[in-house]
């Protein structure tokens, strides 16, 4: 082995820019985030080969001395940190100083830049080999302009790497259209081989942020799409939650941002994972452009070279916040919520908006959704229940009379009295026309007619009602006869014995046997018979990583899932007009109704437009 020694300076920048120069989109990545820095509001991104040729970004920020330009293109050097500090609480997008040194090393690049509204600027070049930086007077307006040319010339091992033009510029389309969402009031305007690609004007008011929404993530989104904004203390989530008919097959639509800056966080998906878990069919991907605001100083933004990683100073607490907020947001989501005000407007701007969903997801959704006069709950009469009745009976809650609520059904309108009834007093899901095949119902509201899968709605509202009940009682514990051993780790069993009350919350007995064992002397009756041993190690291995757990709730509600399957009506059961009316108002009242227990979607809406469209009416 040879002897240790110090690393040239072109070779250490090279090694560097590895790190932060993967590909042309790495390059506008780091370019825009300075940009951005200066306090820039109109940026212009010009690409060539799909940046391979040729990146050249020119913004209208603060600019650059002419003494700090070799500065600027010197590693380490940067303007946005002063001291350690400063470092624990990064208010910028970058920071580290690498940026423009580690693309100059790679490239042939020129920095163009001026402070001044009047008068000449100044252009700096420098080439990858020697990065010798010189210093010449150019005129340039108010900003900078970088000119990016000639990527890895100086490093063929790394071109070679490179995909084809067309991948290149759709990464590089990618990384647009996340700082476009994260950065509202910058205007951005994006050119590939001198075409306009994409255009998107600054957002100051909440309809064109929308709109720009509706932009990158098309109409469809935002027509399924509902907007949240919560604060508790310190922590704020604000954005556009996608809804549960709106899933996708991939996570191609996942947007998440912490102070600005586009992350990927292990907490920040477990924890809208969970908050969908009830209502997402089994592998399929929610979509949402959320938004995150913290202070400074509770996350660290200097994890990963490439900053899309973050650290926070309490990710239990941020882990918290984000499921709570999110599965009241999507609880929420379902029949009897009212139309987003300016919904119309926001799609109008937005070309093929007009068709964009059809007859695939549940009505839209805005802000309000409590102030229908038709939310609250209503079984089946039990004047003319049937076999419904029988199905129904065995998950009867507490203190629920049949003659009570049967009096509350008398009142029902039936489907002939819709004509005759005013528009404020429709009902979301409007009111039963008729029955399908035994298996769907027809209804009318004031935007079409609607279709309802009868066994999937009401297999959600039975299961709401039995988790409401089984919440009320609490978790009941059943001792076992012969106590079961479990061999886990020390930190394993350091974690279990300091929740110990926990697990005794949701009904397991644990008690330390030694250094790296546990007891086992109680499991929930429920769940009695079942392999205990992976689900206690699947709690522990949360409650390390997130400070929380779900799984035995998430086990719990499976056996209720399939009992409350078991326990709703059948296909092929034919129902009166009064039985399939009160359906429809139960579904108005229960959260969640928009989907069944496994995540299939319980009924669609028809407008009158999309109908007449079937029969060519009025073209």
């Amino acid at each position: 082995m040879s002897r240790i020694q110090l690393l040239s300076p072109r070779l250490a920048n090279q090694i560097a820019a590895g790190e932060v120069v993967e590909r042309p989109a790495s390059v506008v990545k780091e370019l825009l985030e300075n940009s951005l820095d200066a306090g820039a509001d109109t940026v212009d991104i010009d690409i060539e080969q799909g940046g391979i040729k040729r990146v050249r970004i020119r913004d209208n920020g603060c600019g650059i001395e002419k003494d700090d330009l070799p500065l600027a293109i010197s590693r380490h050097a940067t303007s946005k940190i002063l001291a350690l500090e400063d470092l624990e609480a990064v208010g910028t997008l970058g920071f580290r100083g690498e940026a423009l040194a580690s693309v100059a090393s790679v490239s042939r690049l020129s920095l163009s830049s001026n402070t001044q509204s009047e008068g000449a600027g100044w252009l700096a070049r420098c080439e990858g080999r020697d990065m010798r930086v010189d210093v010449e007077p150019t005129a340039h307006p108010r900003g900078s302009s970088v000119d990016v040319r000639d990527l890895f010339f100086n490093t063929p091992a790394r071109r070679k790497f490179l995909r084809t033009e067309k991948t290149e510029y759709s990464r590089i389309d990618d990384v647009v259209k996340k700082l476009a969402l994260s950065h509202f009031d910058v205007a951005f305007n994006l050119r590939h081989n001198n075409k306009p690609a994409r255009r998107f004007p600054a957002a100051t008011t909440q309809l064109e942020q929308e709109r720009r929404v509706a932009a990158v993530c098309g109409p469809a989104f935002m027509e399924q799409a509902r907007f949240l904004n919560t604060e508790v203390g310190d922590l704020r989530l604000w954005g556009w939650l996608g809804a549960p008919t709106f899933s996708r097959s991939q996570a191609d639509l996942q947007y998440f941002f912490v102070n600005g800056r586009s992350i990927r966080d292990k907490v920040v998906s477990h924890a809208v994972r969970q908050a969908y878990q009830d209502v997402l069919y089994h592998g399929r991907h929610p979509a949402y452009v959320l938004f995150l605001e913290l202070p400074a100083t509770d996350v660290d933004v200097n994890v990963h070279p490439t900053k899309h990683e973050v650290r926070f100073r309490e990710s239990r607490t941020v882990h918290g916040f984000l499921y709570g907020s999110l599965s009241r947001i999507v609880a929420e989501m379902g029949p009897g919520r009212e139309e987003g005000e300016q919904l119309a407007d926001v799609l109008a701007a937005v070309p093929g908006a007009g068709s964009a969903v059809g007859a695939t997801g549940a009505m839209k959704m805005g802000k309000n959704s409590h102030a229908l006069p038709y939310q609250h709950p209503v079984a089946f009469p039990a004047h003319d229940r049937g076999a419904v009745s029988e199905q129904m009976a065995v998950y009867q809650l507490p203190g629920q009379e049949g003659g009570a609520v049967a009096a509350a059904n008398n009142g029902l309108h039936t489907g002939g009295e819709i004509e005759g009834a005013e528009q404020a007093e429709i009902p979301p899901l409007g009111y039963a026309l008729s029955q399908l095949r035994g298996i769907f119902i027809l209804a009318e509201n004031r935007e079409g007619l609607v279709l309802v899968d009868m066994h999937a709605a009401h297999e959600r509202i039975t299961y709401e009602h039995m988790k409401t009940a089984y919440e009320g009682v609490g978790v009941a514990a059943q001792p076992l006869l012969v106590p079961e051993a479990l061999a886990v780790s020390e930190k394993e069993a350091d974690c279990a014995e300091s929740h110990l009350a926990l697990f005794e919350t949701l009904g397991i007995t644990l008690q330390r046997a030694g250094p790296e064992s546990l007891m086992v002397r109680a499991v929930p009756a429920l769940l009695r018979g079942a392999d205990i041993e992976p689900l206690i190690r699947d709690v522990l291995a949360d409650l390390l990583t997130h400070g929380t757990t779900r799984r035995i709730e998430e086990q719990i509600n499976e056996i209720l899932s399939t009992m409350a399957c078991h326990g709703s009506v059948r296909a092929g059961r034919q129902l009166t007009l009064t039985e399939m009316n009160a359906l429809l108002r139960e579904m108005e009242a229960t959260e969640r109704s928009g989907q069944c227990n496994h995540g299939r979607p319980t009924w669609t809406q028809l407008s009158m437009t999309e109908l007449d469209a079937l029969f060519m009416r009025g073209r």
